[in-house]
């Protein structure tokens, strides 16, 4: 164990950090090429095959525009693109941000002077260690564009997977081998792991990336990044912990806001609804000839209210008593 690492008699290390995962994904091609295979929805026949490493960061056209930055971007010889995301901790613009980086990757394929037909399908596979889809148990979730009332027509552009990690199970993917293998590579394998699973070390490509993983591979230089990484993904989680609850006290304050505002508008109306009876009342007295004073003491109108009221006084046979 290195001097200063942090982790005391580590053997491996977590493959979901952005360090290692990098260092899996982002420069082996044929595990990248093996994990895409196993998770994205590619028709038969059309597996990936060889890629070549694209920049991390898509730049704009317009230099006015916000540049993007992911974890590995690739393109294949055929020229499908492949973004692949490790998201730790799951926020509201997140599913934004990977539709905004799949649309820029897509409309970076070609300038003004060529033809829409040359565009090539882009795929962005996103593993999530968070719980974002409550309401299923499902952990696979594929986007498409596709015809509401007919799912078999598709617009073949953008196709967005994300995976919830901590919903895995390997029964979820009893046909694919693989995506068993390197799901379980990434929900199995972190700093507490001393001996890898047998049926991971079986299997060529998923024991390339856990040697890769381990920690006596890494140089104090690489530590360190590792380390300040899970820093910064708890920095993180604790800031969006304090912000779902500020949202949430905000929300129950609105709550409490509008409830009042409903109470005040209802008795609001009531007292509308009073006055306009009052005044009912009062014209109803008037049209029948009855003395100002009688109206104002049974309705409680002012003289000056009750004067306003249509037919004026004098119009009428002169004002009767109560008495």
């Amino acid at each position: 164990m290195k001097e200063g690492a942090g982790f005391d008699m580590a053997k491996y290390l977590d493959p979901k950090a952005d360090v290692t995962f990098k260092k899996v994904f982002g420069e082996h091609k044929n595990l990248v090429i093996s994990l895409l295979n196993a998770l994205l929805p590619l028709d038969d026949g059309k597996q990936v095959e060889s890629i070549e490493y694209l920049p991390p960061e898509i730049v704009p056209d317009n230099p006015d525009k916000k540049n993007s930055i992911v974890d590995v971007r690739c393109e294949e010889t055929g020229g499908r693109t492949f973004i692949v995301e490790m998201q730790l901790n799951w926020t509201t613009a997140f599913k934004e941000r990977v539709l905004f980086n799949a649309a820029k990757a897509y409309v970076r394929q070609i300038d003004r002077s060529e033809e829409y037909k040359l565009l090539q399908p882009v795929y962005s596979l996103n593993l999530v260690n968070t719980t974002f889809e409550p309401d299923t148990d499902n952990c696979y979730h594929y986007y498409s564009m596709v015809h509401h009332l007919d799912t078999k027509k598709k617009i073949d552009g953008l196709h967005l997977v994300f995976v919830e990690l901590p919903k895995f199970k390997p029964q979820s993917f009893a046909e694919k081998k693989m995506a068993v293998l390197w799901l379980r590579f990434l929900t199995e394998i972190d700093e507490k792991t001393r001996t890898a699973p047998q049926e991971l070390l079986d299997n060529p490509e998923v024991s390339k990336a856990l040697e890769i993983v381990e920690e006596s591979a890494y140089s104090a230089a690489e530590m360190a990044a590792y380390e300040g990484y899970w820093d910064a993904v708890r920095r993180e989680a604790t800031f969006v912990g304090e912000l779902d609850d500020a949202r949430a006290e905000l929300a129950e304050e609105r709550k409490k806001l509008d409830a009042a505002k409903a109470e005040r508008d209802a008795a609001k109306a009531e007292l509308e609804k009073l006055r306009q009876d009052k005044l009912n009342t009062a014209r109803k007295m008037k049209d029948k000839g009855f003395a100002v004073a009688d109206i104002a003491d049974l309705t409680g109108l002012t003289a000056d209210e009750i004067a306003r009221l249509s037919p004026p006084l004098g119009l009428e046979s002169a004002p009767r008593s109560l008495s």
